[in-house]
């Protein structure tokens, strides 16, 4: 199995998406520093997954979630959540972007 995910900053509230056979290990790293491209982001919460049977399917969905109709998808697939945290932020702090 495969898994496409998606994680957002804690620090700046940016999203990154990538793809892994074994997810665990690959939020381990992200949060470790291991990832060049979220070291300087840490620290990092998953805050969407989906598994796929086949890897070119992660890849492909991986792909579109970085393209505007896959951003698109993602904020309105977590629009409940998205509402929640801008909602719990004080106006005086830096509200979380929605760009993956």
């Amino acid at each position: 199995m495969f898994y496409v995910y998606v994680l957002q900053s804690e620090k700046d509230g940016e999203f990154y998406s990538g793809f892994t056979n074994n997810l665990h290990k690959r939020l381990l790293k992200h949060n470790t520093g291991k990832v060049f491209s979220t070291k300087s982001r840490r620290p990092l919460k998953c805050i969407y997954t989906e598994i796929c049977l086949d890897k070119q399917d992660a890849l492909q969905r991986e792909k579109y979630l970085k393209t505007g109709m896959g951003k698109r998808f993602i904020k309105q697939r977590l629009q409940r959540y998205l509402n929640k945290i801008t909602e719990n932020t004080p106006a005086c702090q830096s509200r979380p972007k929605i760009s993956i």
